[in-house]
């Protein structure tokens, strides 16, 4: 996996849901629902100097998508509460015992005495941590509910989507939604980061990873319907928690591909939070920045 800012690798009801206009704008979800999108041809991924080649992030080539329905929103932690509640699901960061937690989250011993992987050292493989206990077993969600889940695998989020009727979104999908309509702007609003000195997105500002100056307004996750939606109404594309896609990163790799970027990215190493940008990760994979949004066809 190249890069830096992705997660290190790791660690209901039957059916597809089919979503009418009228239904996708009555608020479906913890917190407004799915915006349905006529679909057609836009041109997908860059050739940005910027970029990641390697990622397949280009050529720039045009592609058509069918109409289909995607939340407005990533899944919430209240969100994801509700499909646990109502099915008592164990994450895989569960039935493995650990997942990944920032280092600088963590309380001094518990950082010590946490393993870290050699190739990203600012990842402490923490035990007893998963969505509802997101830094270890002493945390919890208090004010947190409408931040998105995380320490969620590939698989944790299909299973959530198959029991809500939805799906994980494709690639195509996901970066037709992203762009909101523009045409291969860098981000989802434009292609300057901070238009005006205004923060859009929630990343790393400062040194990465020692210092997180937050001038964004978040140190770690954002809610979900932080900073302003796109030209789609799609909130948060860009920055706060790395999305699951349906596909595989690459043909012939065990690896699904992620979206989005997180609250970790930065342009001094990993500028990931560019609407093209993509990476992968095995499926069990889970991190304190990777989560989730659904799609449905239409």
């Amino acid at each position: 996996m190249s890069g830096c800012c992705p997660p290190p690798p790791g660690n209901g009801r039957d059916g597809t849901r089919t979503v009418s206009l009228a239904e996708s704008t009555s608020g479906a979800g913890d917190i407004g629902g799915m915006v349905v999108l006529p679909g057609g041809t836009f041109r997908m991924g860059t050739e940005d100097r910027e970029g990641f080649p390697d990622d397949g992030e280009g050529p720039i080539r045009e592609v058509t998508v069918a109409p289909f329905a995607i939340d407005r929103y990533c899944v919430s932690n209240a969100r994801f509460a509700e499909f646990v509640d109502a099915t008592g699901f164990q994450t895989d960061a569960e039935r493995f015992g650990w997942t990944y937690v920032f280092a600088k989250f963590l309380p001094g011993e518990l950082r010590k005495s946490s393993p870290r992987p050699e190739q990203a050292p600012w990842w402490c493989g923490v035990a007893g941590a998963y969505w509802r206990h997101p830094e270890g077993p002493a945390s919890d969600l208090d004010g947190r509910l409408d931040h998105p889940v995380v320490h969620i695998s590939w698989h944790d989020a299909t299973a959530f989507c198959e029991w809500a009727g939805l799906r994980l979104p494709t690639e195509v999908e996901w970066e037709y939604a992203a762009r909101g309509g523009l045409d291969q702007a860098r981000y989802p609003w434009g292609d300057e980061l901070t238009p005006g000195g205004q923060h859009r997105c929630n990343i790393w500002q400062g040194r990465f990873p020692v210092r997180d100056t937050a001038e964004d307004g978040y140190s770690g996750t954002a809610p979900v319907d932080a900073f302003q939606p796109n030209g789609y109404g799609l909130y948060n594309t860009s920055g706060n928690v790395w999305e699951w896609c349906a596909d595989w990163f690459h043909t012939g790799e065990q690896a699904r591909s992620m979206r989005g970027g997180s609250y970790l990215c930065h342009a001094s190493y990993c500028n990931r939070y560019r609407v093209a940008a993509r990476t992968g990760n095995t499926p069990d994979s889970s991190s304190g920045n990777l989560g989730f949004r659904c799609a449905a066809d239409t």
